[in-house]
């Protein structure tokens, strides 16, 4: 028999081309890569599961998950990985100085299920001591109406949740209708130089190395998806894909240590590379797939993610991700 035949959507990473480019091929698969936007990437393939293998947002898969819903089962590699401190936005001329101020205000969202407005809700509780209870929450586009992707969303009791019909929330911040933003994607408002719309950490670099310092938390934004029938037909492609997206994040990573040439266009890569090794991944598996290297992260999610009724139950790593792909196959060997 020859190799089955799989397509995949994916975001342009370097931590993952070698599989789009074909310089990785996954055991007994011959991909093919459709590389676009992951906004297109996860409404397709939430809706009709237009491919074999997606990324995926973190968020919206485990309510699908707990809502029994799911085409897809998941696999723990995270193509994207971003703190969210940078994306909570403030007025200029405000009064909001501290996260401390943000009790009893109004604060906007795009969407209650998205993945970076989990984390930053959960920082929200747990670091800076805040219930969530004591805020009113909005949910808006960021940028223009039609964000929300009709999840039912379904936050507990005592929480106030109010879908706004139209306008944006980058409007309403400048206009004093909310008090903050919370959001992946930035007000094109600031990006275009109006200078009333602020980060509540402007020097946001320090304030996330903090929180992990203090937390032990690298938020996963993204995982990756293997739609239900393919898996099910070939249980074993969980494996091979995992072992493909490992050896594509271990080239990249040798290609940014490369002291020889500039492969990647960053002056003093090597020594930034070797920091933030030596801080966030100490044992050596740099950016590590797997439940077991990320399980406080993950947990940590799980966790923000039935508090806030984003799932109903309280889901566990080993319920969400396939078994055939749990952990790289280096730490399955006896």
């Amino acid at each position: 028999m020859g190799d089955i035949h799989l397509t995949m959507g994916v975001n342009d990473y370097d931590h993952v081309r070698d599989l789009f480019t074909g310089v990785v091929k996954p055991t007994g698969i011959e991909l093919t890569s459709l590389v676009m936007e992951v906004e297109e990437t996860f409404k397709r393939f939430l809706q009709d599961q237009e491919w074999d293998v997606s990324e995926i947002s973190f968020a919206m898969s485990c309510q699908a998950i707990d809502r029994g819903e799911a085409p897809f089962v998941l696999i723990p590699v995270f193509p994207s990985r971003l703190f969210r401190l940078s994306g909570v936005y403030v007025r200029s001329d405000g009064s909001i100085k501290s996260p401390k101020d943000l009790r009893g205000k109004k604060i906007g969202l795009p969407q209650w299920a998205q993945t970076a407005t989990t984390y930053a809700r959960g920082w929200l509780s747990e670091t800076i001591g805040i219930p969530l209870e004591e805020i009113n929450w909005y949910q808006l586009g960021p940028n223009s109406p039609g964000r929300l992707d009709n999840t039912a969303e379904r936050p507990p009791d005592g929480i106030s949740l109010t879908d706004l019909p139209d306008g944006s929330l980058a409007d309403m911040l400048v206009d004093g209708q909310i008090d903050a933003l919370i959001t992946a994607d930035p007000p094109r408002r600031m990006l275009a130089g109006d200078k009333s719309i602020a980060r509540l950490y402007p020097e946001f670099e320090t304030a996330e190395r903090e929180y992990f310092s203090k937390t032990g938390i690298f938020p996963i934004m993204h995982t990756v998806a293997l739609k239900r029938s393919t898996y099910e037909k070939n249980p074993w492609i969980a494996r091979n894909m995992f072992n493909a997206f490992e050896e594509a994040k271990n080239n990249s990573i040798r290609r940014m240590r490369d002291m020889n040439v500039s492969q990647i266009a960053l002056p003093w890569l090597f020594q930034h590379i070797q920091r933030i090794s030596d801080e966030f991944f100490p044992d050596g598996d740099y950016w590590p797939y797997g439940i077991s290297r990320n399980r406080h992260t993950i947990e940590a999610f799980l966790r923000y993610c039935f508090e806030q009724g984003v799932t109903q139950k309280h889901l566990k790593p080993e319920e969400i991700f396939a078994k055939e792909a749990w952990e790289p196959f280096h730490q399955l060997r006896i």
